[in-house]
């Protein structure tokens, strides 16, 4: 069985959309994930802010990390985002997902996306589980 660092590492590696992002792992536990990114221009929309879509994405991979990170092949099936305030160029953004309840087929997360300490935005979200053990191949020709 794999660390939890070796399989968020090896999903990194294979996982173009979270490198475009910028992402970073900061903190990794089955169950929980703390990652970081700032907003680049490319990521604003006509308003000048960060496009929803981007912290969206951040939140689907923080839930991904967290639910990979038991060693069973997760994916995450429903996500929903409450936005509380707008995000501009430069800012730095921090995703914290939190699994709080997990079974054998599903588990449920809540991600919360803050900068500077403040909540910018909440997601709930929930991930299925696989019977499938996490097999790290040694080259990133994927999964």
């Amino acid at each position: 069985m794999y660390t939890a660092e070796e399989i968020v590492n090896y999903m990194m590696a294979n996982d173009a959309f979270s490198r475009w992002l910028g992402i970073e792992v900061d903190k990794i536990s089955p169950g929980h994930s703390r990652l970081i990114m700032t907003i680049r221009e490319e990521m604003t929309n006509g308003f000048h802010i960060a496009h929803g879509g981007i912290v969206y994405s951040l939140a689907d991979s923080a839930l991904a990390f967290a639910a990979n990170a038991h060693g069973k092949i997760a994916k995450t099936i429903q996500l929903t985002c409450q936005y509380v305030q707008s995000l501009f160029l430069g800012q730095q953004l921090f995703a914290e997902a939190i699994e709080t309840t997990r079974t054998r087929k599903f588990a449920y997360y809540t991600i919360h996306i803050y900068t500077d300490n403040e909540v910018v935005a909440t997601l709930q979200g929930m991930a299925y589980i696989s019977e499938k053990d996490w097999i790290i191949k040694s080259t990133s020709s994927g999964m």
